[in-house]
């Protein structure tokens, strides 16, 4: 036996552990409730849906969650990025308006399909650069910057339409909206897709670390070389993009530029982040969580609607989720402080 060997048998075993078993390797409640709470939280609310709500468990249905899902999903993946840097952005759901709106315009001015996404896309890009602009380089609030933003673009979005909805009956990329792919809508396509891509981007990227390093202390990542400012916007600019092809999907599935589309859909964003486990006060977060919670809000809104609950009293348990998530948030940051 060596020294080495010898001084590890004799060291005791630290306090409260076992024998033969440390600390490390005992069931931790609290981690495991952060590693797989939120999953459990979805198999059982599927549980309770099924036993309350009619015709809930069905193939039909699932897709009808999944495809009323899609669109909170697609913007909860860029929020998430927004706040894992200790950001906000109020102004995805007036994004998806004006992004949807544009798309349509640029249809019926005689575009192709192609351009008419892309231009979508490309005007929610472009609103969530202004507003990383913003926050980054005039150090502005983003909650004031994005609040700001949540109005004048309802705004653009009332002007653009002249306060009526833009209809178009053969509009060229519909597909995006009520079309499938391999015998699943395309919008859950294409909410996977986008989370997919951005687990990459926070995993295996220089940028993903950087925005974790920005979320947990911004001074010390400025310190470390990382260029705080330039990947705020490009943050921003990416959950603008999101918001941008939300847009264009909503405008594919209505078939139409609803000036009134997106309205509070940044509140069900934030939720779902938030209810992913994404800590408000940044750097603790990840996309796949963050669709755990979109999917949770989705069975939850597809549950109340089956059961026949009015519209306000689901607006009233919406809204006790959030304030709730934002609570269970609030009390893992008092626990780890």
């Amino acid at each position: 036996m060596t020294e080495n060997s010898r001084a590890s048998a004799t060291a005791p075993a630290p306090e409260g552990a076992s024998p033969g078993r440390s600390r490390a390797h005992r069931p931790d409640f609290a981690h495991l409730w952060d590693r797989y709470g939120i999953l459990g939280v979805l198999v059982l609310m599927i549980a309770l849906m099924a036993v309350l709500a009619p015709n809930f468990l069905t193939l039909d249905n699932a897709f009808n969650i999944a495809r009323a899902t899609s669109i909170n999903a697609i913007l909860a993946a860029g929020m998430t990025l927004v706040i894992l840097t200790r950001g906000i952005d109020l102004s995805v759901g007036s994004n998806v308006a004006v992004s949807g709106i544009v798309a349509v315009l640029l249809w019926t001015g005689g575009m192709p399909a192609a351009v008419c996404v892309l231009g979508g896309i490309l005007v929610g890009a472009l609103f969530g650069l202004l507003n990383g602009a913003l926050v980054a380089y005039l150090a502005l609030p983003a909650f004031i910057v994005t609040l700001g933003g949540l109005t004048y673009l309802r705004g653009t979005a009332y002007l653009l339409t002249d306060g009526q909805p833009l209809v178009a009956d053969d509009l060229g990329y519909q597909l995006m909206g009520n079309g499938f792919f391999a015998g699943v809508p395309v919008p859950v396509v294409l909410m996977l897709l986008v989370c997919l891509v951005l687990w990459f981007v926070l995993r295996h990227t220089r940028f993903g670390t950087e925005v974790y390093a920005i979320g947990g202390n911004p001074e010390a990542a400025r310190l470390a070389g990382i260029k705080v400012r330039w990947t705020l916007v490009r943050v921003y600019l990416i959950g603008g993009a999101c918001a941008g092809l939300a847009g264009v999907i909503f405008s594919a599935r209505v078939m139409s530029g609803q000036p009134t589309a997106g309205e509070t859909y940044e509140l069900d964003a934030i939720a779902a982040v938030v209810l992913g486990g994404t800590s408000l006060m940044g750097g603790v977060g990840t996309v796949q969580r963050t669709l755990i919670g979109a999917m949770i809000i989705g069975v939850l809104s597809n549950g109340l609607l089956l059961m026949n609950v009015p519209f306000f009293y689901q607006l009233i348990i919406k809204g006790a989720v959030i304030v709730l998530a934002v609570a269970i948030d609030s009390l893992k940051n008092w626990k780890r402080s």
